[in-house]
């Protein structure tokens, strides 16, 4: 797998992704409180219905910490999952959209119930704080118009995955 450029790329993008996810968990304390109980257990992201002209995304998985944090399972042959989420992705570019504008995805669980249950939480209430994030960088008046800037993109973007999703639906019918 990590001799091909997807699969060199996947370690580096991974660990960004988690570093982002922990980022955002560690930010909200009722978030690391709900993972705390279920430290050591591995949740698996599988992505189905990819569409087979694009390159197939690896399974993730990743360890509960002690903190509530996530740890990457790394690149090879994951552990058993105590839970897996089935991330439908047939069409990748609504699902872009879709986290890009805040809205949680669809979602499938197979596997333990309270893990299941703490997870539906984070996904339901959980959210990234992107304008707090600006304002420590660039400060509060350079933060306010990216933070707006990248809601009126998101709100594009949201609606021309609407209007291109009439459209199939349109061509479809026909």
């Amino acid at each position: 797998m990590l001799n091909t450029l997807p699969g060199l790329l996947t370690p580096p993008l991974v660990e960004r992704l988690t570093l982002l996810i922990n980022h955002v968990l560690s930010a909200e304390p009722a978030a690391t409180d709900r993972l705390r109980p279920h430290a050591a257990r591995v949740v698996e992201l599988r992505v189905t219905a990819w569409p087979a002209l694009l390159p197939t995304p690896p399974a993730l998985a990743w360890r509960i910490t002690p903190a509530g944090l996530l740890e990457w399972c790394g690149a090879d042959a994951a552990p058993v999952p105590d839970l897996t989420v089935l991330l439908d992705a047939a069409n990748p570019a609504a699902l872009l959209a879709r986290l890009a504008t805040g809205e949680p995805p669809p979602v499938q669980v197979q596997g333990d119930a309270a893990l299941a249950g703490d997870i539906n939480w984070l996904t339901q209430n959980l959210r990234w704080d992107v304008a707090a994030d600006l304002e420590r960088v660039f400060g509060p008046t350079v933060a306010h118009q990216l933070h707006q800037a990248g809601r009126a993109l998101a709100k594009g973007l949201r609606a021309a995955v609407a209007q291109a999703g009439g459209l199939a639906q349109r061509w479809r019918t026909r």
